[in-house]
């Protein structure tokens, strides 16, 4: 399904002038198309250089698709764990944030499974949700409480980690969010893009230093209609926020340049392709994509 640009674009508060910036954030002729239908709720898009291919959860589903570059899909792992937010290195290990077992797993390509983080000063995480990793190769993830059911809560709060390669335990960074979802890293990874998709539903901007710590975390943008969940930047620094209506496009100093509009909700969205600046999007049941300028980080 092929929609048109014109009216895929719904603007920011400027009006027309935010079409314009918007046409230079996505290839002239582009469209959303929808390339998979009939799943339950997809999460976690990831790109897979070394095989070409996409990854992404169905989280009730309990498995981890992949779709190729002629846009067959097959199940890449069952059982997934509930898995929710995906990465994957150069090097093609896929990290994920399993809500079943509260742990962020480390999969090697030939399928070896290692778990990172399984608790925080020995008590279980509530539900790792999204990871990123960092320029200095350490993990960052978020854990909200939305996987846990009816399990009981054993952190006291609602927390983002940092945890470096080999480390026992991932250090807590953030300790004020509601419920932390989206997280990325800007280029130079000296700005932290926190999601919080509670109750102040905004997406804040941390500096972070030399010391890892984040700090001044102050708020980039408040994300309406719906809530911020996954978020992604491009090369030039720009943030694609998922959100109620679409994935809100941000430059870096949160201006609202505009919404790529997605027939459903989007959960999440993801940069690959082989110029790496094809925007995939999970939204709801499906899975949609569009053409961009820029290459994703």
């Amino acid at each position: 399904m092929r929609l048109p640009l014109l009216g895929l674009l719904l603007l920011a508060a400027a009006g027309h002038a935010a079409a314009a910036d918007l046409s230079s954030v996505i290839a002239p002729g582009a469209t959303v198309q929808k390339v998979v239908g009939d799943l339950r709720f997809i999460e976690g898009p990831a790109w897979d250089a070394r095989t070409k291919s996409w990854l992404f959860s169905d989280i009730p589903a309990d498995r981890l698709y992949r779709l190729d570059v002629t846009d067959t899909l097959s199940v890449a792992a069952e059982p997934s764990h509930n898995s929710n937010g995906n990465r994957i290195d150069a090097a093609g290990n896929r990290y994920s944030c399993e809500h079943e077992t509260r742990q962020v797993t480390r999969t090697a390509p030939d399928g070896t499974r290692t778990v990172l983080a399984a608790t925080f000063h020995g008590k279980a995480f509530n539900s790792p949700n999204d990871c990123v990793i960092a320029n200095d190769g350490a993990l960052w993830f978020t854990d909200p409480t939305y996987g846990l059911a009816k399990r009981p809560a054993e952190q006291t709060c609602h927390g983002v980690y940092r945890l470096t390669p080999g480390a026992a335990e991932p250090e807590l960074m953030i300790s004020d969010s509601d419920q932390p979802n989206g997280i990325t890293f800007s280029p130079d990874g000296t700005t932290l893009y926190l999601a919080d998709s509670g109750k102040p539903h905004h997406v804040r901007a941390f500096t972070v230093g030399p010391n890892h710590l984040p700090t001044a975390g102050r708020v980039f943008a408040v994300i309406t209609p719906g809530v911020p969940d996954g978020m992604r930047c491009d090369t030039a620094g720009r943030l694609f926020v998922a959100a109620g209506d679409g994935v809100q496009v941000f430059t870096p100093d949160g201006t609202q340049l505009g919404t790529i509009a997605v027939p459903e909700t989007p959960a999440n969205c993801g940069f690959g392709g082989a110029n790496g600046a094809t925007l995939l999007i999970t939204a709801k049941t499906s899975v949609y994509r569009i053409q961009l300028l820029t290459p994703g980080l």
